[in-house]
């Protein structure tokens, strides 16, 4: 299946690993990810606080972008998922004509033809089909899924799956032969969109879901958003200090997960940009197995 990729800012530049991993795991599994030339950023979902109508536009011209390459859209990120997805839905419903008129300057119509996917969404729907493809399951490995809020929230957007009790990332987790762990924060805030503004109580979010995660015996918290990634991760060891937390807990990208499973390489799971190393938590997984 080939997609236009809409990659986002993250994975180009603070969560590149997010990028190499996913790339990787796409090509081993037949998805062709042909990056959409000339996206802009999806406004992360601040830019619609400030400027709805430019953040409306930009997005416009983001799908009208993949519109003219004939292709469904797939990100890996579910911030700009839900924005991409939240405009379409603007667009659709009423704001088209007016988005038209502008997009007219620099030569572009947003038609509406070309759907917005999560990269997680295909691989769970796919599960069944790269499962046959896995060359080291992931035994002994115990996860614990982290959502946040954008993979499933608003769910008249995101409505791919129960907000409530989404199983996607589990359906993903058993699929690579690993062991699904419950935290009660699976579906909450990580604290990235309010880290300015409420620094403290960000950090304790944070802290809470990787202190529940570490008294489940988890191994590794596991994420399919680059800024819940970039807030249980890079700001980990800050929270942990706010908070009194002890042990640290890493996270793993979505992408990096399968690609474990798959058998990939070091140099396409990139695991060593992480702040805190999930190499010792996987190592530790996979020496317990052949105990």
């Amino acid at each position: 299946m080939k997609y236009a990729f809409f990659p986002g800012c993250v994975l180009h530049a603070a969560a590149k690993e997010a990028l190499v991993s996913t790339l990787a795991v796409a090509k081993r599994l037949g998805m062709e990810l042909v990056e959409i030339p000339g996206w802009s950023c999806c406004g992360a979902s601040h830019v619609q606080d400030v400027d709805p109508e430019a953040a409306l536009l930009a997005n416009a011209r983001n799908l009208a972008l993949a519109e003219s390459m004939g292709l469904p859209v797939v990100t890996a990120c579910s911030t700009c998922a839900l924005m991409l997805r939240q405009a379409r839905a603007k667009l659709l419903a009423g704001a088209m004509d007016k988005a038209n008129e502008r997009l007219a300057d620099i030569g572009l119509r947003f038609r509406g033809t070309s759907e917005v996917s999560h990269f997680l969404w295909i691989l769970a729907d796919t599960c069944d089909d790269w499962s046959s493809k896995i060359e080291k399951p992931l035994d002994n490995l115990r996860v614990a899924p982290f959502y946040g809020c954008h993979s499933v929230r608003p769910p008249e957007i995101m409505n791919y799956e129960s907000h409530l009790n989404p199983q996607s990332l589990e359906r993903i987790i058993r699929a690579c032969g690993a062991t699904p762990v419950a935290i009660p924060e699976r579906l909450r805030c990580c604290g990235f969109h309010a880290v300015f503004p409420a620094e403290h109580t960000a950090m304790r979010m944070t802290a809470s879901a990787v202190t529940s995660a570490a008294k489940a015996g988890a191994h590794c918290l596991l994420t399919p958003c680059p800024l819940c990634h970039m807030q249980l991760d890079m700001y980990q060891p800050d929270a942990l200090s706010a908070a009194c937390g002890e042990k640290p807990v890493p996270v793993l990208h979505l992408a990096q997960l399968v690609g474990q499973a798959l058998g990939l390489g070091k140099k396409d799971m990139a695991l060593g940009r992480h702040i805190v190393d999930p190499r010792p938590a996987l190592r530790q997984a996979e020496s317990a197995g052949r105990a």
